[in-house]
This record gives C-alpha cells, structure tokens and sequence, in this order.
C-alpha cells in the first residue's frame, strides 16, 4: 500500500505493505516524480534502485534520502521526470523486507523415500515444520529470482524452500540409521543436520537460514502396510515365546489350521503327526507314550476316522479304505 497521490509526488515510501510482500515495486498510482522527492525507507524496509534496465543502489538501512543528491548522482542525468514510469529514461523503485521472516510453515510437496536400514524396506515420508530467514544477497536474489515481476510474495519463498527441501531430507535421512520407530525421537537431531545442508542451498538464493524445525512426519500408505505387518508379526512372535515354541512352529500351527479349512484335506492327515508334536510342545497336552497308545487303539482309530469324514476331512472313499485296514488288523 502506497501514501495517497498527489500530481507531484515530494514522498514516496512503502507505507503499510500486505504481510505477504515480500518485493514490491512502487507505482507512484501515476504520480510524476519531482526531482526533490525524498525516498524513505522505514524500520526493516530496503530499497532497490532500477535505471534503464539496470540496479544502480540497494539501499538495506533505514533513513530518508534526497533523490536530487549526491547519495543518488545519476538523478541529475533524467532530463525528463517520469509519467508513471513512462519515458525514455526506465527508473523502478522496489521496496523489500529485511526483518526476518519468522515462523514460516513448510511441507514436502513430494514423498520423501529412502530404505529403512534395520527393516530394509523402502520407506516414503512426509514431513512439516517451520523455518525462519532473512535476505542476506538482496541484489542476486532479485536479479534471479524476482526478475520483473512487480510483487514476489512471501508465500513464493514457502514454496521455493518446500522445493529444495527434499533431496537434502532424503540423503540425511538414509545416512541418519534411524529405523522408521525411532524417527520422531529424532528430530531435532535430523533438522539440525537437514539446516545445515539446507543453508548451503539457501546461501546460494541469497537468503540466510536462521532456523529450521520438524515438527512432524507422516508415512505413505504403502509404508504402513509393511509397518503394520511387522506389528503383527513381532506380536506374533512373543505370543509364540509366551506359549514356550518358535515363531517356525507356530507358523506350521497356521498352516495346519489352513489346511483344515480346505475341503479333501489330504495334508491334513499326512500333517498330524507334526501337529500333535507341536501340540506337545504348547500346551503339554499329550504325551509321547499317550500317542502310541491313541495310535493303536483301533475303537479309538475309527472314531477319529469317523471325525475326519464328519469334517470332510476326507472322502467317503478314504473312509472305507482306511476303516477295513483298521478292521483287518482285529
């Protein structure tokens, strides 16, 4: 927002700018500029000259400055004052901000992926936090960045961090060693590895990164499938060591029961044996010598028989073969 208009403009300045500007360029709302005007440039304000195409001053401190001075020699050479900008001689004056710019939100705009290293399953990650900065190279970064644009906003700097944001979070968080349980736990750690190669970056765009936080993560869906399923099995596993047997054989204990819930389960009778050993080892309900008596008891053989046919188990087929073997040992 500008100081209201007048034909001849004595005063421009950046009064009251939008919370999201972060370059703006003044428009003087058509004013023609006197060559006595006063430039002011308040508390965390800079200013940028432009002169035929060109920056001639950057102006990073606060004060007022006399346009027809020495501070500003090339003010002398305009033998034409400007009709909102519309002459021979091409001048802008962009305001910019040099107070830091606190507590600014990001978010990956993307997945950040790299393999678990105690798991060893591809892992994919969102993260967000906040982060503050300040314009330190305020020539370069608008000379690259904000070009002719009349007004970058603070909101554009969010999204150019979120942009570089991902490939150093990547490569820290592979060479961190950290499984994906223990990522949370750290990540004051991770963001003040991450800061440091994200300064290099922002170095480089002419902006310093004051700091830098991670103030949450968030797995993909394909990565919590693979978490949940080593959920389950590790609970698996110590209710297989709580019943005092091997996560192997409580996984044949499955199988076993599988195969029971098939129709013609032949694997079910070639698998007795194994379950009954298993069974032994659970719950300690049957004793060795108790088997060999079960297996020789033919009243005893044919009411199991009997069961397997109830359960269809087996055919009706297998019934008979197996019942007149058993009768033919009598």
């Amino acid at each position: 927002m500008w100081g209201s208009g007048t034909q001849f403009r004595s005063v421009i300045q950046w009064s009251n700018p939008s919370s999201d500007a972060m370059f703006e360029k003044w428009t003087g709302s058509g004013d023609e500029i006197k060559n006595a005007s006063k430039l002011i440039i308040g508390p965390g304000q800079g200013c940028i000259f432009i002169y035929e195409g060109k920056i001639e001053a950057v102006y990073a401190q606060e004060g007022i400055y006399d346009l027809r001075t020495a501070n500003i020699p090339f003010w002398t050479t305009i033998t034409k004052f400007m009709q909102a900008f519309v002459s021979e001689h091409k001048v802008g004056l962009y305001y910019f901000r040099t107070t830091q710019l606190v507590n600014l939100k990001w978010g990956t705009p993307s997945v950040v992926k790299y393999e678990d290293p105690k798991y060893h399953f591809p892992v994919g990650l969102r993260a967000f936090g906040n982060f503050s900065a300040q314009i330190k190279n305020t020539q370069w970064f608008f000379e690259q960045i904000v070009g002719s644009h009349e007004l970058y906003t603070i909101s554009e700097l969010r999204e150019l961090f979120a942009s570089r944001v991902i490939q150093p979070m990547t490569d820290v968080f592979a060479d961190s060693h950290f499984t994906y349980t223990e990522i949370d736990a750290h990540r004051n750690e991770l963001a003040v590895t991450i800061s440091k190669a994200l300064n290099q970056d922002f170095d480089k765009l002419g902006f310093l990164l004051v700091d830098f936080r991670i103030e949450g993560t968030a797995f993909d869906d394909d990565t919590m499938k693979r978490i949940n399923r080593i959920a389950d099995l590790s609970a698996e596993s110590q209710a297989a060591a709580s019943a005092g047997v091997s996560y192997a054989q409580l996984q044949q204990l499955q199988a076993l029961r599988d195969a029971a819930k098939n129709p013609g389960g032949a694997g079910m009778v070639m698998g007795m044996g194994v379950g009954m050993g298993l069974a032994q080892q659970v719950g300690g309900i049957a004793t060795q010598p108790s088997v060999s008596r079960l297996s020789d008891d033919p009243s005893l053989r044919l009411k199991k028989l009997a069961d397997l046919l109830a359960q269809n188990l087996i055919s009706k087929e297998e019934f008979d073969t197996k019942k007149k073997e058993i009768l033919e040992k009598l």
